[in-house]
């Protein structure tokens, strides 16, 4: 099977937790390929959603490393010193995606699982932190990662960054966990399960074509695209996505308790909410960046005093970084604050990045170790007691220095 005909398998009569104009995307893709016709228009589309969320900012890719220094293991999530496991959740949501290539764009809800389980059994993660920007996906899976992400983060913090987009499917992700952050340009919410069935009949009634169906059991075939939808068929599938929906708004109320209700999250029709609206709404719980949500993090994991607060431009509630706190969630009497700025700390504004800063960005990028970690391993080396006839790193080192200036003195004299 293709990797269109899969992605089609996943759309076509499935529940979907995914923003509406997301889907019309993925049916314009497969028009004309799949016997959509192309130019199909399931007025799915939503030009001013698309353009609000045009351009927002991308998550960040260099906070922490990926492999483990003792052991030198690679990690499936990214992990600060502190002990803070980053988990990057992007692009369309499916529930078993090991056949999906990168560029697909799509993130399985296994491999979500997967990277929490693991920073769950890693004793040197203290907490973890969802950095998010995906439209949702679909509904079977989703439900499930959001159980394990309450399970687990009933031992380890877990913080929701809306870093981009959390919606549908996404956002019940992030409403499992015990905070939700989100940038000021960020959308949240779309709580509600969307549909999509597909009729060929007149494409394939045109091109001559009849199919037919030798089935045993009345409702083996309902829904199929080669008929219209009967008045049963359609009230059938309405009662699956009913119930879909169901399980949506008890699983947001699961996780956000008194902050967003069932009753709430009903309420909201399936709207999304930018930034502060989403505040408001009670879908998020402060407003803020990466930047600014790692650093707190990393400071409550590594138990530093919360007034040292550095550079930062904005304080964060802190309830929601108390490692010892069994709920930090504030109650509907007692909404969460937003970010708010400080006094005078724009003064207090971090330093641009050295040479030094950008020369470990670049390494990164190109897959090697940074000089100053490479320069931290050969301190280490050299604290090593040596065996007895060992040469230390910095013997070693000269000898090869030595070995190079007698090759270049030797090449001058060729010359």
């Amino acid at each position: 099977m293709s990797h269109l005909a899969r992605i089609a398998d996943r759309v076509i009569n499935r529940p979907l937790l995914l923003m509406p104009e997301k889907l019309g995307l993925i049916v314009e893709v497969l028009a004309g390929r799949i016997g959509i016709e192309a130019g199909a228009d399931f007025g799915l589309r939503d030009p001013a959603a698309e353009a609000a969320v045009a351009g927002l900012p991308g998550a960040s890719r260099f906070a922490g490393e990926s492999y483990d220094r003792a052991s030198g293991r690679a990690m499936p999530y990214r992990r600060t010193p502190e002990g803070v496991a980053i988990v990057t959740i992007t692009g369309s949501l499916v529930n078993r995606g090991a056949w999906v290539g990168a560029s697909s764009g799509l993130t399985s809800y296994e491999g979500i699982a997967f990277q929490i389980d693991s920073a769950a059994r890693d004793p040197k993660v203290r907490s973890i932190l969802l950095d998010m920007e995906s439209p949702g996906g679909e509904a079977v899976g989703c439900f499930e990662v959001a159980a394990t992400i309450r399970k687990v983060g009933a031992e380890k913090p877990i913080h929701a960054m809306v870093n981009g987009m959390a919606a549908s499917a996404a956002y019940a992700i992030a409403s499992a966990c015990r905070s939700i952050t989100s940038v000021e340009s960020g959308l949240s919410g779309s709580i509600g399960v969307v549909m999509l069935h597909a009729d060929y009949s007149r494409a394939i009634d045109r091109a001559g074509i009849t199919p037919t169906f030798i089935h045993a059991g009345a409702h083996k075939v309902d829904g199929n695209p080669f008929e219209p939808l009967s008045k049963e068929v359609r009230g059938d599938l309405q009662a699956e996505v009913e119930k879909f929906y169901s399980l949506f708004l008890e699983t947001v109320a699961a996780g956000r308790g008194k902050r967003l209700s069932a009753k709430a999250a009903r309420a909201t029709e399936a709207r999304t909410f930018i930034g502060q609206a989403a505040l408001d709404a009670g879908l998020v719980d402060q407003i803020g960046n990466f930047g600014e949500l790692l650093a707190m993090m990393n400071r409550s994991a590594a138990k530093s005093s919360p007034r040292n607060t550095g550079g930062a431009r904005m304080a964060l509630d802190l309830r929601f970084f108390d490692m010892e706190a069994a709920d930090p969630a504030p109650t509907a009497t007692q909404p969460a604050p937003a970010y708010r700025a400080i006094a005078g700390e724009a003064a207090k504004e971090p330093a641009p990045a050295a040479a030094d800063d950008w020369a470990e960005v670049a390494a990164r990028i190109q897959g090697r170790r940074p000089d100053a970690e490479t320069a931290a391993l050969r301190s280490d080396a050299d604290k090593v007691p040596q065996q007895k006839g060992a040469a230390a790193w910095s013997d070693i080192a000269a000898k090869l220095n030595a070995e190079a200036r007698r090759a270049r003195g030797a090449q001058r004299k060729e010359k």
